[in-house]
Protein backbone atom coordinates (compact mmCIF):
# COMPACT_ATOMS: atom_id res chain seq x y z
CA UNK A 1 0.00 0.00 0.00
CA UNK A 2 1.47 3.83 -0.72
CA UNK A 3 1.75 6.08 1.35
CA UNK A 4 -0.51 9.03 0.80
CA UNK A 5 -0.39 12.65 1.56
CA UNK A 6 -2.39 14.19 3.96
CA UNK A 7 -3.71 17.79 5.05
CA UNK A 8 -6.17 19.01 7.49
CA UNK A 9 -7.65 22.87 8.11
CA UNK A 10 -10.43 23.87 10.73
CA UNK A 11 -12.28 25.62 8.95
CA UNK A 12 -15.77 27.80 10.13
CA UNK A 13 -19.40 26.96 8.72
CA UNK A 14 -19.54 29.52 6.10
CA UNK A 15 -16.18 27.98 4.61
CA UNK A 16 -18.24 24.69 4.63
CA UNK A 17 -20.82 26.26 2.61
CA UNK A 18 -18.25 27.58 0.20
CA UNK A 19 -16.61 24.23 -0.19
CA UNK A 20 -19.57 22.47 -0.49
CA UNK A 21 -20.83 24.25 -3.77
CA UNK A 22 -17.03 24.63 -5.06
CA UNK A 23 -16.81 20.78 -4.65
CA UNK A 24 -19.97 19.67 -5.98
CA UNK A 25 -19.00 21.47 -8.70
CA UNK A 26 -15.88 19.56 -9.65
CA UNK A 27 -15.61 16.47 -7.94
CA UNK A 28 -17.88 13.58 -7.01
CA UNK A 29 -19.82 12.50 -3.73
CA UNK A 30 -18.76 9.56 -2.27
CA UNK A 31 -21.02 6.99 -3.32
CA UNK A 32 -21.70 5.26 -0.15
CA UNK A 33 -22.97 9.04 1.28
CA UNK A 34 -26.82 8.68 1.53
CA UNK A 35 -27.74 12.66 1.17
CA UNK A 36 -23.95 13.75 0.81
CA UNK A 37 -23.31 12.44 4.46
CA UNK A 38 -22.73 10.02 6.69
CA UNK A 39 -22.36 9.07 10.41
CA UNK A 40 -19.06 7.91 11.92
CA UNK A 41 -18.27 6.06 15.18
CA UNK A 42 -14.83 5.09 15.87
CA UNK A 43 -13.19 3.49 19.04
CA UNK A 44 -9.84 4.25 19.75
CA UNK A 45 -6.68 2.21 21.56
CA UNK A 46 -3.64 3.07 23.51
CA UNK A 47 -1.69 2.36 26.08
CA UNK A 48 -1.63 2.72 29.94
CA UNK A 49 0.95 5.40 29.48
CA UNK A 50 -1.38 6.76 26.60
CA UNK A 51 1.60 6.59 23.94
CA UNK A 52 -0.28 7.31 20.69
CA UNK A 53 -2.07 10.44 21.95
CA UNK A 54 1.53 11.62 23.51
CA UNK A 55 3.30 10.78 19.99
CA UNK A 56 0.40 12.63 18.36
CA UNK A 57 0.72 16.03 20.66
CA UNK A 58 4.79 15.67 20.82
CA UNK A 59 4.49 15.20 16.69
CA UNK A 60 6.74 12.33 16.87
CA UNK A 61 7.58 11.05 13.09
CA UNK A 62 6.82 8.04 12.75
CA UNK A 63 3.67 6.81 14.59
CA UNK A 64 0.90 4.23 14.53
CA UNK A 65 -2.90 3.79 16.64
CA UNK A 66 -5.66 1.22 16.22
CA UNK A 67 -9.18 2.19 16.06
CA UNK A 68 -12.24 0.37 15.62
CA UNK A 69 -15.03 1.69 13.26
CA UNK A 70 -18.73 1.43 11.47
CA UNK A 71 -20.50 3.58 9.66
CA UNK A 72 -24.35 4.96 10.48
CA UNK A 73 -25.13 2.76 13.09
CA UNK A 74 -24.48 0.09 10.78
CA UNK A 75 -22.64 -2.96 13.06
CA UNK A 76 -23.42 -5.43 10.46
CA UNK A 77 -19.90 -3.58 8.91
CA UNK A 78 -17.21 -3.17 11.15
CA UNK A 79 -13.69 -1.97 10.44
CA UNK A 80 -10.07 -2.82 12.83
CA UNK A 81 -8.40 0.12 11.15
CA UNK A 82 -4.29 0.87 12.25
CA UNK A 83 -3.24 4.46 10.61
CA UNK A 84 0.94 5.32 10.44
CA UNK A 85 2.44 8.44 9.97
CA UNK A 86 5.83 8.76 8.40
CA UNK A 87 7.43 11.73 7.76
CA UNK A 88 4.16 13.85 7.40
CA UNK A 89 2.58 10.79 5.02
CA UNK A 90 -0.12 8.73 5.94
CA UNK A 91 -1.05 4.67 5.02
CA UNK A 92 -4.16 2.83 6.46
CA UNK A 93 -4.59 -0.51 6.70
CA UNK A 94 -8.20 -2.32 7.63
CA UNK A 95 -9.59 -5.33 8.26
CA UNK A 96 -12.91 -6.54 8.63
CA UNK A 97 -14.76 -7.37 12.02
CA UNK A 98 -18.03 -9.00 13.11
CA UNK A 99 -19.47 -7.29 16.30
CA UNK A 100 -19.52 -10.37 17.70
CA UNK A 101 -15.74 -9.88 17.72
CA UNK A 102 -15.93 -6.73 18.82
CA UNK A 103 -17.67 -7.57 21.91
CA UNK A 104 -15.39 -10.14 22.63
CA UNK A 105 -12.32 -7.19 22.46
CA UNK A 106 -14.89 -4.78 24.43
CA UNK A 107 -14.84 -7.94 27.07
CA UNK A 108 -11.01 -8.76 26.60
CA UNK A 109 -11.34 -11.66 25.10
CA UNK A 110 -9.07 -12.33 22.96
CA UNK A 111 -8.44 -15.87 22.27
CA UNK A 112 -9.99 -16.35 18.61
CA UNK A 113 -7.63 -13.65 17.51
CA UNK A 114 -4.07 -14.74 17.31
CA UNK A 115 -6.03 -17.38 15.11
CA UNK A 116 -7.34 -15.29 12.74
CA UNK A 117 -6.43 -15.36 8.78
CA UNK A 118 -5.84 -11.30 8.39
CA UNK A 119 -2.75 -10.59 9.35
CA UNK A 120 -3.46 -7.02 10.58
CA UNK A 121 -6.07 -8.83 13.17
CA UNK A 122 -2.89 -10.73 14.42
CA UNK A 123 -0.86 -7.81 14.34
CA UNK A 124 -3.30 -6.02 16.68
CA UNK A 125 -3.61 -8.99 18.98
CA UNK A 126 0.07 -8.92 19.69
CA UNK A 127 0.02 -5.22 20.33
CA UNK A 128 -3.18 -5.50 22.81
CA UNK A 129 -1.05 -7.57 24.61
CA UNK A 130 2.95 -6.33 24.29
CA UNK A 131 1.47 -2.46 24.66
CA UNK A 132 -1.11 -3.70 26.70
CA UNK A 133 -3.27 -1.49 24.54
CA UNK A 134 -6.93 -0.86 25.20
CA UNK A 135 -10.16 1.02 24.38
CA UNK A 136 -10.09 4.86 25.54
CA UNK A 137 -12.60 6.44 23.76
CA UNK A 138 -15.64 6.66 21.44
CA UNK A 139 -15.59 9.51 18.84
CA UNK A 140 -18.94 10.53 16.99
CA UNK A 141 -18.98 12.89 14.31
CA UNK A 142 -20.92 13.39 10.71
CA UNK A 143 -18.81 13.78 7.37
CA UNK A 144 -19.24 14.85 4.26
CA UNK A 145 -16.84 13.17 1.52
CA UNK A 146 -16.04 14.35 -1.90
CA UNK A 147 -14.15 12.03 -4.12
CA UNK A 148 -11.74 12.87 -7.03
CA UNK A 149 -10.70 9.76 -9.74
CA UNK A 150 -7.09 12.12 -10.79
CA UNK A 151 -5.03 11.44 -8.17
CA UNK A 152 -6.86 9.09 -6.11
CA UNK A 153 -8.44 12.56 -4.41
CA UNK A 154 -10.35 12.41 -0.91
CA UNK A 155 -12.24 15.51 0.42
CA UNK A 156 -13.87 15.33 3.57
CA UNK A 157 -15.14 17.90 5.74
CA UNK A 158 -16.47 16.58 9.30
CA UNK A 159 -18.28 18.16 12.14
CA UNK A 160 -20.70 17.85 15.06
CA UNK A 161 -17.53 15.94 16.76
CA UNK A 162 -19.06 14.04 20.08
CA UNK A 163 -17.02 11.52 22.43
CA UNK A 164 -17.90 9.15 25.16
CA UNK A 165 -15.50 7.56 27.47
CA UNK A 166 -18.21 4.18 28.06
CA UNK A 167 -16.39 2.78 25.70
CA UNK A 168 -18.71 -0.78 26.78
CA UNK A 169 -21.58 0.62 24.74
CA UNK A 170 -19.80 1.27 21.22
CA UNK A 171 -21.95 -0.98 19.64
CA UNK A 172 -24.66 0.50 21.56
CA UNK A 173 -26.93 3.33 19.48
CA UNK A 174 -28.35 4.33 22.88
CA UNK A 175 -24.49 5.29 24.02
CA UNK A 176 -24.35 8.99 25.20
CA UNK A 177 -22.11 11.09 23.89
CA UNK A 178 -21.04 14.44 25.01
CA UNK A 179 -20.12 17.43 22.32
CA UNK A 180 -16.10 17.58 21.92
CA UNK A 181 -15.92 21.05 23.46
CA UNK A 182 -16.55 24.25 20.93
CA UNK A 183 -18.05 23.53 17.77
CA UNK A 184 -15.41 22.83 14.82
CA UNK A 185 -15.25 21.86 11.65
CA UNK A 186 -12.56 19.91 9.71
CA UNK A 187 -11.67 19.64 5.96
CA UNK A 188 -9.64 16.88 5.18
CA UNK A 189 -7.66 16.55 1.58
CA UNK A 190 -5.86 12.98 1.02
CA UNK A 191 -4.36 12.21 -2.35
CA UNK A 192 -1.72 9.59 -3.32
CA UNK A 193 1.11 11.63 -5.62
CA UNK A 194 -0.17 14.66 -6.91
CA UNK A 195 -3.33 17.23 -5.74
CA UNK A 196 -4.81 18.32 -9.38
CA UNK A 197 -4.95 22.15 -9.83
CA UNK A 198 -8.68 21.91 -9.58
CA UNK A 199 -9.25 20.52 -5.91
CA UNK A 200 -6.53 23.00 -5.07
CA UNK A 201 -8.64 26.17 -6.50
CA UNK A 202 -11.71 24.51 -5.20
CA UNK A 203 -10.24 24.11 -1.67
CA UNK A 204 -8.40 27.40 -1.27
CA UNK A 205 -9.52 29.54 1.39
CA UNK A 206 -8.04 32.96 2.57
CA UNK A 207 -6.20 32.60 6.19
CA UNK A 208 -6.60 29.06 6.07
CA UNK A 209 -3.62 27.30 7.62
CA UNK A 210 -2.52 23.59 7.86
CA UNK A 211 -3.69 22.17 11.00
CA UNK A 212 -2.80 19.30 13.21
CA UNK A 213 -6.19 19.01 14.49
CA UNK A 214 -6.99 15.26 15.80
CA UNK A 215 -10.71 13.67 16.59
CA UNK A 216 -8.97 11.28 19.10
CA UNK A 217 -7.09 14.26 20.99
CA UNK A 218 -10.18 16.37 21.24
CA UNK A 219 -12.33 13.31 22.30
CA UNK A 220 -9.79 12.49 25.37
CA UNK A 221 -9.80 15.98 26.22
CA UNK A 222 -13.85 16.18 26.80
CA UNK A 223 -14.76 12.41 27.15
Amino acid sequence: MNFRHEWKHEINALDLLVLRQRLRAVAQPDSHAVAGRYHIRSLYFDSPSDKALREKIDGVNRREKFRIRYYDDNISLIHLEKKCKINGLCQKYIAPLTDVQVQEILEDNLSWMPHSPDPLVVEFYTKLLSQRLSPKIIVDYTREPFVYAPGNVRVTMDYHIRTSSDCSRFLSPQCVTLAAGDPVILLEVKWDTFLPSVIQRAIQLEGRCTSAFSKYARGRLYG
